[in-house]
């Protein structure tokens, strides 16, 4: 029998990239909603508890308003929003981090997908604090760049609007100066840290691509490594994962002409990890590239519904 499923938000960039992900399956059987009455608490609330799996591509509010209105016990829910990525009731939809992760994915009725800077950033930091290499009170520091379609419709009108200078378009631009970034919360516990680290995210003129970067000094961590060192910890962590791959330390063929291709990852849901280092420095570079709109969105949402649903992780990815 076909699983249902039912996308609430489905016009939104991550909803539409779930949707054309979804129609690759046939096992699966898409319930739609009347335009007209897609605001209609009643036939919203039909749709939700008639479906298998749900995903929530709203704003946080209106994500919570959808949760409610649900009362079937077994309808499973991923949610795109931030609204429940630290709430200890819901499961944290990065199953690459530990077994108890991908465990607490696959026997939750309630998944929040993960934002996609805070995916990099975690990827980078978690096996560091997890095998106790970092402390936990690391003073870190985080830059990510990615494409605007980070932003969803509002922002992506901004940079293709047409006519004229477009201010958006000149050159990178680093936001959320105060330093309040909405994946902060997320960044801070699933990595293990005490403190929020702080970040500075930049969005610059390219549709989409990710990478978040982590400089480390390596006196300051709590065994001694190298950056050597740190990439034979990454790789074996992740060294059976089916999306994250650790990059040849060392290696100037992963390059662009001596620099990161951001782009690289576009249209997978793959994440790359590359570690650079300069001994003679004591200091150490991780960098994790991803599709912003794939591991970093509307991927990651896929691959836990894999899980969920007891089918191979990698199954239409």
């Amino acid at each position: 029998m076909k699983k249902k499923i039912f996308v609430d938000g489905i016009s939104g960039t991550t909803g539409l990239k779930i949707h054309e992900r979804l129609s690759l399956y046939s096992e699966l059987e898409m319930i739609k909603i009347d335009y007209e009455k897609r605001r209609d608490p009643q036939e919203r609330a039909r749709c939700l508890n008639e479906a298998d799996i749900v995903f929530l591509c709203l704003p946080d509010d209106a994500a919570r308003e959808a949760v409610e209105l649900v009362n079937n016990p077994k309808t499973k829910i991923i949610d795109a929003s931030t609204a429940f990525r630290t709430d200890k009731d819901w499961a944290y939809g990065l199953p690459e981090l530990s077994n108890e992760y991908r465990v607490a994915i696959k026997d939750s009725l309630r998944v929040s997908n993960p934002g996609c800077h805070a995916t990099a950033f975690a990827l980078s930091v978690y096996p560091l604090i997890y095998l106790k290499v970092m402390p936990s009170d690391y003073p870190i520091s985080c830059h990510s760049i990615t494409g605007y379609s980070g932003g969803g419709k509002a922002l992506i009108e901004k940079y293709e609007q047409n006519g004229g200078d477009n201010e958006y378009t000149k050159a990178p631009r680093p936001y959320s100066l105060n330093l309040t970034h909405k994946h902060l919360s997320e960044m801070t516990m699933h990595a293990g840290l005490e403190e929020y680290p702080i970040f500075v995210p930049v969005v610059c003129n390219y549709y989409q691509g990710l990478t978040a970067s982590v400089p480390i000094h390596t006196k300051l961590l709590s065994k001694q490594m190298n950056a050597k060192a740190i990439h034979e910890l990454l790789s074996e962590h992740y060294q059976k994962e089916k999306f994250i791959k650790v990059m040849p330390y060392a290696d100037d063929t992963a390059l662009f002409d001596g620099g990161l291709d951001i782009t690289a990852c576009n249209n997978t849901n793959n994440a790359e990890v590359f570690v650079f280092g300069n001994d003679a420095k004591g200091s150490a570079l991780i960098m994790t590239r991803l599709d912003n709109l794939g591991k970093g969105a509307s991927g990651a949402a896929i691959q836990n519904m894999n899980i969920m649903l007891g089918w191979e992780e990698d199954l239409h990815l």
